[in-house]
């Protein structure tokens, strides 16, 4: 007679599942990494945005310009920054970030560095 062999053991079963698990694991801190690092590049672009906007506002009225972001900061990384960092390229004078606050960019029409202050 022959024996009809279909299916899987539940060694097998339990060997994919633990596959499986050291997978995720070793996934979710390169996920994690990868989330803060385009948080960080989101909030880099509004700031680049933001210093852009208020430049020309100083180039067209020649007195010193304040424009205050749409979008929230949302990477933790930036109230590790310190004076003379650079976000984006734009140097900066001091900044003072709190995550989930907007952020508002200072220019000076008299060319020196621009600030940037968070806002509720």
């Amino acid at each position: 007679m022959k024996k009809n062999k279909k299916g899987f053991t539940l060694a097998e079963l339990l060997i994919v599942v633990a596959i499986i698990a050291v997978l995720v694991a070793i996934a979710i801190p390169v996920f994690t990494a990868q989330l803060e690092k385009s948080r960080q590049a989101t909030d880099a672009a509004n700031i680049r945005a933001a210093y852009a906007q208020a430049v020309v506002q100083v180039l067209e009225d020649n007195a010193d310009a304040t424009v205050v972001t749409d979008a929230t900061m949302k990477s933790a990384a930036w109230d590790k920054l310190t004076e003379g960092d650079t976000i984006g390229g734009v140097p900066f004078a001091s900044i003072s970030k709190t995550k989930d606050k907007t952020m508002s960019v200072t220019a000076k029409a008299d060319g020196s560095l621009p600030t940037f202050t968070a806002t509720a």
